[in-house]
């Protein structure tokens, strides 16, 4: 039997997986036109060009780039009219923009549970209504639509603002709708990790005329479409994109629905891998998730199906066989000090908590790989199970 590489074995795979992000003389050749235009700020034709090609893709009429994707949720829930005093129903297994997005507009981020999906629980949103609460943000973690069907239903019945997270979900489908107008807005980001990516930005989306020109005047110094530049109707900030950045993201976009597609693919090849292993826990499948784009692949650990062998551990052993992987979050958002002042206590959602202790994920590029690369991925998972007597020894 081969000996883990953790303990001195040799390892399964040495050669690095699909760098991250993807790119080519395309995205030069667009940078050089920026640089030569001269117009490298926020007025140049290729922005424009990008938010109505991104707006159209995911169905919805009006899109306004921001420099990333945590300003866009703050310009969203301004928009919005959600202020002090107001309460936004948030899950705790996200990034922290999505709550601090809340904070930062003077609002109070109230955490609900989440569900088997790593969704937000539509019957733990209802228990966290209150005669305060303003709007909602479903985050679509890990490239998974959460559940929209409730989540308008909800909306509807008490008058609610829906704003969509979906800094994970680039093209994700729910019922073949693309995400980005279930809701009244939805936020995306472009962050270096993201599976459309300039480094930074952002972008909102959405259908209403009034809501967007009001984002688009908060991102823009408080200006209106087609007033003086040195006319300002309201208070604004500028969360303007770059040209630079509307290049690239031209680029990579034409790219999207192939990786989109590859994505899916590699997806599919690790689940009927996976699914035979009794220690390993696959989200739930949900036919109204007709594209995942597979942000994240998501496995819980069921650690006492491998006498116990700590997540944490298992990840070690992984990533010394040449899998990177990362043990996801530590804890539920409300555990960090800078919420330390909400009413939100461990104990309070144990769906998101037993979350942080038993799933890990891999990132998105290892599912561009080939199929032998995925081979490796699974060949690695099954070593370290094989050995899970040996680890616990040296724990």
């Amino acid at each position: 039997m081969p000996v883990l590489a953790l303990l001195g074995g040799t390892p399964v795979r040495s050669r690095p997986f699909v760098r991250w992000p993807v790119f080519d003389d395309r995205e030069r050749r667009a940078l050089d036109e920026v640089l030569e235009s001269g117009v490298w700020g926020g007025y140049h034709p290729k922005i424009k060009q990008f938010e109505e090609a991104f707006a159209s893709f995911h169905g919805a009429r009006y899109g306004v780039s921001t420099a990333n994707g945590t300003v866009s949720l703050e310009a969203a829930l301004l928009a919005a009219g959600v202020g002090s005093g107001d309460e936004v129903i948030v899950p705790p297994i996200t990034f922290i923009a999505t709550a601090a997005a809340v904070l930062r507009v003077g609002a109070i981020p109230v955490f609900a549970d989440i569900g088997p999906d790593y969704n937000l629980d539509p019957g733990r949103v209802r228990e966290a209504i209150t005669p305060r609460t303003r709007a909602l943000i479903p985050v679509h973690f890990a490239g998974r639509p959460a559940d929209m069907d409730a989540f308008g239903e909800i909306a509807a019945a008490h008058g609610l603002t829906i704003i969509e997270d979906a800094a994970h979900a680039h093209g994700a489908a729910w019922k073949n709708r693309r995400v980005g107008t279930f809701g009244d807005l939805a936020s995306f980001s472009f962050q270096q990790s993201k599976n459309l990516t300039a480094g930074e930005g952002g972008i909102v989306i959405g259908n209403s005329r009034a809501l967007m020109e009001t984002v688009r005047s908060i991102c823009n110094q408080g200006r209106r479409s087609g007033g003086a530049w040195y006319e300002h109707v309201r208070l604004g900030t500028n969360y303007r994109l770059t040209a630079w950045q509307a290049a690239i993201l031209l680029v990579q976009f034409s790219r999207l629905e192939e990786q989109l597609r590859r994505r899916a693919e590699s997806a599919r090849i690790l689940d009927e891998r996976f699914a035979a292993l009794d220690f390993l826990q696959l989200p739930p499948p949900d036919e109204r998730v007709t594209c995942h784009s597979e942000y994240l692949y998501m496995v819980r650990l069921l650690t006492d199906r491998l006498g116990g062998v700590p997540r944490d551990l298992f990840m070690r052993a992984l990533a010394a066989e040449g899998i990177p992987g990362v043990g996801g979050y530590p804890y539920p958002l409300y555990c960090n000090r800078v919420f330390s002042g909400l009413n939100h206590r461990r104990g309070d959602c144990p769906e998101a908590e037993r979350s942080c202790r038993e799933s890990f994920w891999i990132s998105h590029e290892i599912l561009l790989a080939q199929p032998d690369d995925l081979a490796d991925f699974a060949k690695a998972v099954a070593k370290v199970a094989e050995h899970a007597a040996e680890l616990r020894e040296h724990a």
